[in-house]
């Protein structure tokens, strides 16, 4: 463990100290691998496309890593018994390794995907230890500022990615973007045995909850093929049969001896369920940025690289509202979390007004108003997302704590893909592809923001009901 660091003389900063550096340099480029390699990805695909064809095959290099880096992150959960949090880490990087590998090598889009979900297990499991791990690399006076840095690792990646991704978006060129991967995964996973904790493993059960990983593979995958889909009705029927699917696994959870989140992880009469809920609902409601750079540029005359820039300042949003509220602490921890919730809901709701208008002339008034707005989705995230972070790790049992980091990874997939394909589903019923044009789109974007105002809504009324911190004031 850690030397103590008191509450007072903690700061992000601290996580840089000497008896830190190792720990924090590992389990954040972990992170920022995932990260960064999701937003690179997207930004090459149309390059891998016109290189190797597969177009028909075109969302499920989406699809396939988001599904498989929830199993990887399920893993960390149901690893053999005695395998070390840092073994674990190995493991992780060299399945990430071998999938970037598989995808710089591939010679057909079906050989992509394979890499894809390769990379994507692994991908899950990186981005789950740098929660499980915070418990054993740092004391709980710097767990929050540890989650702190991992929400702004997520801010950069948005700017990095894409950014990354355009040196290698010419012709045969983005196989050096999976190419370069493999170096940084390979150190990563050879140095883990050294720079991380061993991590004690107190699980009273590893077997894997078979059921439950089935019905959420099934629902993720059936979400993320209703957000590709063109025809309304097939989408909505996706989106209905996915859904079935979550409560068909919340019943099996509820039964089973074998579970997939922590005790208490789907009863909302514990606090940590509306943690979890907390989590789902500030994520999904985000993910109607998806359809922002689109908006900007038909109704507002926004440029691409300017809308491109524009809807990154929601990561922006959510980095600099992550470092202004790393040093709350107590009660002053729930009530970010809340205000952050109603920040999101507000700012969301009021695109309705300002982006969802035609605006042909380029009125900067009514553009400037939308990016406010578009900087404040995400700042209301920010202010709360480490901190429910925290109550995750504080509010699991010991013997679960793993799991429970698995679950945190789990909400962020889930949410992001119900979120999107849901986003999808809503602007294809009301007038993007009928009546189409200024008055389609209009009518779209503001049923868009309106309806998803709701979610986040519903993540500050959980976070009302959350116990008050009995953390965050002590040392270690």
């Amino acid at each position: 463990m850690s030397s103590p660091v008191s509450a007072r003389s903690a700061s992000l900063w601290s996580l840089f100290a000497p008896g830190h550096l190792g720990a924090s340099l590992m389990l954040a480029g972990g992170i920022s691998l995932y990260a960064v390699e999701t937003y690179v990805t997207a930004t090459i695909m149309p390059s891998v496309v016109r290189d190797i064809g597969g177009l028909p095959l075109f969302a499920w290099v989406t699809t396939l890593y988001v599904t498989a880096s929830v199993l990887g992150s399920v893993f960390i959960a149901i690893r053999p018994r005695g395998m070390s949090l840092n073994r674990t880490y190995s493991i992780g990087a060299a399945l990430f390794l071998l999938g970037s590998l598989i995808c710089a090598i591939a010679p057909s889009m079906e050989t992509v995907l394979i890499g894809r979900a390769v990379q994507g297990f692994g991908a899950g499991t990186l981005a789950t230890l740098g929660y499980a791990f915070i418990r054993y690399a740092y004391p709980e006076s710097l767990w929050n500022k540890a989650s702190t840095l991992y929400a702004a690792i997520w801010g950069i990646s948005t700017f990095v990615g894409p950014t990354l991704g355009g040196f290698f978006a010419e012709g045969s060129a983005w196989r050096h973007a999976f190419a370069l991967i493999v170096p940084f995964a390979l150190a990563m996973g050879l140095l883990a045995p050294w720079l991380l904790p061993r991590g004690e493993d107190d699980r009273q059960e590893t077997k894997a909850p078979v059921g439950q990983m089935v019905l959420l593979t099934v629902s993720l995958l059936l979400v993320s093929f209703a957000g590709t889909t063109e025809n309304v009705g097939l989408r909505l029927w996706l989106v209905v049969g996915a859904a079935i699917a979550i409560g068909g696994m919340v019943v099996v959870e509820r039964r089973a001896s074998l579970r997939l989140l922590p005790r208490g992880g789907i009863a909302l009469s514990m606090p940590i369920s509306r943690v979890y809920l907390a989590m789902f609902m500030l994520l999904g409601a985000l993910t109607c940025d998806i359809y922002i750079p689109y908006f900007l540029q038909t109704l507002h005359r926004v440029t691409p690289l300017v809308s491109g820039y524009i809807v990154a300042l929601v990561a922006l949003g959510w980095t600099a509202a992550a470092f202004l509220s790393s040093n709350f602490k107590g009660e002053t921890m729930r009530r970010s979390i809340i205000w952050g919730g109603l920040m999101e809901a507000a700012c969301i709701g009021l695109l309705a007004f300002s982006l969802a208008r035609p605006n042909p002339e380029g009125d900067l008034m009514l553009l400037s108003a939308a990016t406010v707005l578009i900087f404040g989705m995400g700042f209301g995230v920010g202010l709360g997302w480490a901190h429910l972070v925290t109550h995750i790790l504080h509010l699991a049992a010991d013997d679960e704590k793993d799991k429970a980091s698995a679950g945190i990874t789990t909400m962020q997939s889930l949410g992001s893909a119900f979120g999107a394909a849901l986003a999808g589903v809503t602007v294809n019923s009301t007038g993007l592809l009928h009546p189409g044009g200024l008055e389609g789109n209009a009518s779209a974007a503001a049923w868009l923001f309106a309806l998803f105002a709701l979610p986040a809504l519903a993540a500050a009324l959980a976070a009302l009901s959350l116990p008050r911190p009995r953390f965050g004031e002590m040392t270690a």
